[in-house]
């Protein structure tokens, strides 16, 4: 898992949290995880995309994006390249 702080370089979000899981199913289950999670917290995603193949989920809560990748779609694309130029957060 990386964050990338995207501040400065983007203006759709502050930060990027990137993982990958190692199958589709394993894809649902961290964001339903995510999801519940942070329900408990009163804190709601503006939108999700890509939960019902989760080859790729997207989980937009608006000051920090969340990708969730299976291992070939996180090569194929690269995010952390695209947004080379970003500090990466331990």
């Amino acid at each position: 898992m990386v964050i990338l702080d995207v501040r400065g370089l983007s203006s759709v979000t502050d930060f990027f949290v990137i993982c990958t899981a190692t199958s589709e199913r394993h894809s649902k289950t961290l964001a339903e995880h995510i999801k519940i999670s942070f329900k408990s917290e009163s804190v709601r995603a503006y939108h999700v995309d890509g939960l019902p193949e989760g080859i790729w989920v997207v989980m937009d809560y608006i000051e920090f994006i969340v990708h969730i990748f299976i291992e070939d779609a996180r090569r194929l694309y690269a995010l952390e390249k695209l947004w080379g130029d970003a500090k990466k957060i331990e």
